[in-house]
């Protein structure tokens, strides 16, 4: 991935990445997987402790705002602490998961806080950080989106809505801002190892009365690959994603084979 004349893991060197939800989790790995390569990265989140821990693991060239991405009020406040950084990759990755429920049995307030957070945070950070880009000519904006939506996802109505509505945001923004040197693009993780899905497999176990370890098989069988992918996988997508300057508009599978 590096060009002639840039040694390996310096790739990015010289530009600074903003990640949403980047204290934690896919945000972390994202933002750890940029910052090896040498990028500044700013981590974004609500909660400062993870924030602090992450850039202390990560060490110097990285540094935290707590925001609420969706709060208008927040992200424009965001937006003016780094009036003097020139971002010039945002990737918005801060979202939710919802309720797990039949969609009869689901709040408005529920269906409107996952909108919130998952389409509504993108959209306000778009809003903010893409004009210094399309003013400087050059610019990646890396949506998360989720295969969830493009396959069926039982019990899970608001979460794959929004991340359909994701893509579609995507691919509309890119025709947009994409003649004046600025990428858009959506990566569609499927199912990444980690707490979440835990938490997955404990409610499906629960429901249907199998074991915890007969609920995860279930469902990594699904995937070509028999597995589901991981957070280390998602960073290199990123990285990935990057050095293809002639992709835009783009929505990336990266599902171990869930979507096939």
């Amino acid at each position: 991935m590096s060009s002639a004349g840039t040694p390996p893991g310096e790739v990015l060197s010289g530009r600074t990445a903003l990640v949403t939800g980047g204290g934690s989790g896919l945000g972390a790995a994202i933002a750890g997987a940029l910052h090896g390569q040498g990028a500044e990265v700013v981590l974004v989140g609500r909660h400062r402790d993870p924030l602090i821990e992450t850039c202390r693991r990560l060490g110097p060239g990285a540094s935290w705002r707590t925001a609420d991405v969706a709060d208008p009020d927040s992200v424009a406040a965001l937006a003016e602490a780094l009036a003097g950084t020139e971002v010039s990759i945002l990737v918005n990755n801060a979202g939710v998961p919802g309720p797990v429920a039949p969609l009869v049995e689901i709040s408005v307030e529920e269906w409107d806080q996952v909108f919130q957070v998952n389409v509504r945070g993108v959209f306000l950070l778009c809003r903010a950080f893409l004009p210094p880009m399309v003013a400087r000519g050059r610019g990646d904006v890396i949506n998360l989106a989720s295969v969830s939506g493009k396959r069926p996802l039982a019990r899970r109505t608001p979460y794959a809505a929004s991340k359909m509505a994701v893509i579609g945001l995507t691919a509309t923004l890119a025709f947009e801002v994409g003649p004046a040197g600025v990428n858009v693009n959506t990566l569609s993780p499927g199912p990444v190892t980690g707490p979440r899905m835990e938490r997955n497999f404990t409610l499906d176990a629960e429901r249907t009365g199998v074991s915890y370890a007969e609920a995860e098989q279930a469902f990594v069988a699904r995937s070509a690959l028999g597995r589901m992918v991981t957070e280390a996988e998602v960073g290199a997508a990123v990285l990935a994603m990057l050095a293809m300057p002639g992709m835009c508009g783009a929505d990336i599978d990266l599902s171990a084979g869930m979507v096939a």
